[in-house]
């Protein structure tokens, strides 16, 4: 199951959990543009390549680009981390939006 917790739980020094997995640290969590309308414009999702998030029918689960820092599983046989978990995540505060924005092509 996958949890959602705030940046500031995160990046707490007293709530930060090294046995926790987050999935924007994974190399299996990919970026993705959802296209709208008549193309000319899109959503930025995250997926899971290893195919780890799916809906109860088991569909593939796409989540919103701006909310990526706070997925995270107990556990993943895919997990495969892509550097320092402490410092990517702050980095990737920084950098991420703080809403679901539309983007143009």
């Amino acid at each position: 199951m996958t949890n959602v917790s705030s940046f500031a739980d995160i990046l707490d020094a007293d709530k930060f959990s090294l046995d926790k997995i987050y999935c924007a640290n994974c190399i299996h969590c990919k970026l993705i543009k959802i296209a709208l309308g008549d193309g000319n414009q899109y959503y930025l999702r995250v997926r899971c390549d290893a195919g780890k998030w799916k809906k109860k029918l088991g569909e593939e689960k796409f989540y919103k680009y701006f909310t990526v820092a706070r997925r995270s599983l107990d556990s993943c046989e895919q997990y495969e981390t892509m550097g320092d978990l402490r410092d990517y995540l702050r980095d990737l505060k920084k950098s991420l939006p703080i809403k679901d924005e539309i983007y143009s092509c």
